[in-house]
Formats: structure tokens, C-alpha cells, sequence
């Protein structure tokens, strides 16, 4: 893997290997629902440190808490019925923010539907089409990631439906887990799937990317001579792919 200065943009690929890029990018989780759905600020600390958001009708919450001692720094909470969703510090943005901007259409406001793609898929046949492989289990099923950094388990009476997990090699500063309880909506882990297994790249600096993630990832920088950077790192991701070695039978 070739090194670059800290503050260098580059292409990082798989996702979930990213980090978080909350440091590094413009991607935002919450201002579109501020600034364009009406989700009011509820509760904020100096210098941004801490929001709660309300949705227009009060129905769903959102905490983000940079100084969580448990490391949950994101918190969606849905009211009557009651679900739950968290993702701790290093769970790629990307993925949450196309969750949270989605959630509005979910509640039946739909005035920017054309600009806010929601997936018509479940959240298993996402994680089949982004190449994830399954496992059955007593109480559900695993999907794990090609390279088998990433799973997902599936699983029924249990406090989770979903719970995601990552590492590489039970690596510092590379472990995040998504959570999901039990009645969150099929759409909403859904959402969170498909945008954790989309195979285009993500912006990062180089220094955000966790420094034991980066030998398991493709990253390429963003700006290069001749060539475009995105397309230096699509022929870079071919045959990176590294099979896990659990089993990989399928789930139906």
C-alpha cells in the first residue's frame, strides 16, 4: 500500500474499512433535516459537540454524542412503536447519513423523494448483492463482508434484529458496530445496508483512515495526471476481493 501525507485526499474502498470520515468529508447526517424537513434542534453543547434532533411531529430522536464514554456517538430513536438504532464512532458516515435522510420520506414527507434514493430492497438481498456471503445459525443468519472484516447477524428473539460488526484483526481504532432492536422497519436497516455495501469509494483525508485498515483496503488518491481518481480505483479494486473462510452457504 503506498503512503501518503496525512492530509492527502483518497478514494477508500470497501466502505466499512473507511472509518468514520466524519473528520474528513462533507458528507452531513443531520443539516438536511435542520435546514430543508424542519427537525428542530432540541438540546445542543458549545462547539457542537453534542445534538439532539426532534423530527417535525416528535416521533423520532436523533443524539449525536462525540463524547459518549461507550463509544455509541449516534443514536436514532423511534417512539410508538419504540425502535432503536446506534452506531458507535468509527461506522462510516456515508451509511448513517443515507439513513437519516431518508427517515423523513419514512414518516411520509416526500417532498425531496427524487433526490433521496430509498432502496426497494430487504436488508438481507442488499447484503447478497454487495457480495456478502451467509450463514445460517440457530436463531437467524450471518452475512459476513468478501473480506471478512464486516458481518452482520440476523437474528429473532433477541434484543437486536440486526447487529453489524467490524474489525481487522481485532485491530485499534478499526472496531464499530451498527446496531438495530427489535420492530425497527425492514426500510430502515434496509437503507443502512445498502449504503454500508456500496461498492464506490468514499473521500477521506489519508490520516482518517484507521492506519491497520489501510493495508486491507483499496485507497487511491482523489486527484491524479492522465486518468480520473475514481477511475485509478475501480481497476485497483478488481481481484482485491479476499474470501473469508467461514462457511458460505445461502440463506433463504
Amino acid at each position: 500500500m503506498t503512503l501518503f501525507a496525512p492530509t492527502k485526499l483518497v478514494l477508500v474502498s470497501p466502505r466499512h474499512l473507511a472509518g468514520s470520515g466524519l473528520g474528513s468529508t462533507n458528507v452531513d447526517a443531520l443539516g438536511p433535516l435542520i435546514h430543508h424537513f424542519g427537525w428542530t434542534t432540541v438540546e445542543k453543547l458549545p462547539q457542537g459537540r453534542y445534538v439532539l434532533l426532534a423530527s417535525p411531529g416528535g416521533e423520532i430522536f436523533i443524539e449525536f454524542d462525540p463524547l459518549r464514554q461507550d463509544g455509541l456517538w449516534w443514536t436514532i430513536s423511534h417512539h410508538d412503536p419504540f425502535w432503536q438504532a446506534q452506531f458507535s464512532r468509527q461506522t462510516p458516515v456515508e451509511a448513517i447519513s443515507a439513513l437519516t435522510q431518508a427517515l423523513p420520506q419514512m414518516l411520509g414527507d416526500d417532498q425531496y423523494a427524487d433526490r433521496i434514493p430509498v432502496t426497494d430492497q430487504t436488508t438481507a438481498n442488499a447484503a447478497r448483492a454487495g457480495g456478502w456471503s451467509v450463514r445460517g445459525t440457530i436463531d437467524g443468519a450471518t452475512w459476513t463482508s468478501p473480506d471478512g472484516h464486516c458481518t452482520a447477524e440476523h437474528t429473532a428473539g433477541t434484543e437486536h434484529v440486526w447487529y453489524v460488526k467490524h474489525s481487522v484483526l481485532d485491530g485499534f481504532d478499526t472496531h464499530w458496530t451498527a446496531s438495530f432492536t427489535v420492530d425497527t422497519p425492514e426500510r430502515v436497516t434496509a437503507q443502512f445496508m445498502a449504503h454500508l455495501v456500496d461498492d464506490r469509494p468514499v473521500l477521506r483525508q489519508f490520516e482518517d483512515v484507521p492506519a491497520l485498515a489501510r493495508g486491507a483496503a483499496v485507497v487511491t488518491p482523489l486527484s491524479l495526471g492522465g486518468l480520473g481518481g475514481h477511475t485509478v480505483h475501480a481497476v485497483k479494486q478488481v481481484g482485491r476481493t479476499v474470501p473469508h473462510t467461514s462457511g458460505s452457504s445461502r440463506h433463504r
